[in-house]
């Protein structure tokens, strides 16, 4: 029996590289698919989900991109042109967009405005 006990101590040492390589690819695998479903798969509905709020974009829309806050007046391929309070218009970048709030009945009416006595 004494014989065998070297032999036994060879085969396990043997052994033991390849259990360490095989448990070091399974927790690589594991932090790949914790990668996936916690970061990656998310963001990509995120940026999905976004991107086809932007291209529903259609003219009287509320929108706020980068803090600023318009109706949209044009829609063009890369760029919207909004329509702040005061008139003015501002041209930013579709991907600036953050939220879209549709036209409702009241924004497409005409404003007139009531003058107070």
């Amino acid at each position: 029996m004494q014989f065998f006990a070297p032999i036994a101590a060879l085969l396990a040492q043997e052994a033991a590289p390849q259990s360490g390589i095989t448990s070091m690819l399974i927790m690589i695998a594991i932090a790949l698919l914790f990668f996936y479903f916690i970061l990656w798969r998310p963001e990509q509905k995120r940026r999905k989900a976004a991107e086809q709020m932007r291209s529903s974009l259609k003219k009287g829309d509320r929108v706020t991109a980068m803090g600023i806050v318009g109706k949209v007046d044009r829609i063009q391929d890369q760029t919207v042109v909004l329509k702040m309070i005061d008139g003015a218009k501002i041209e930013v970048l579709k991907a600036a967009i953050t939220e879209v709030q549709p036209a409702t009945e009241e924004d497409k009416a005409p404003v007139t405005s009531e003058s107070s006595s």
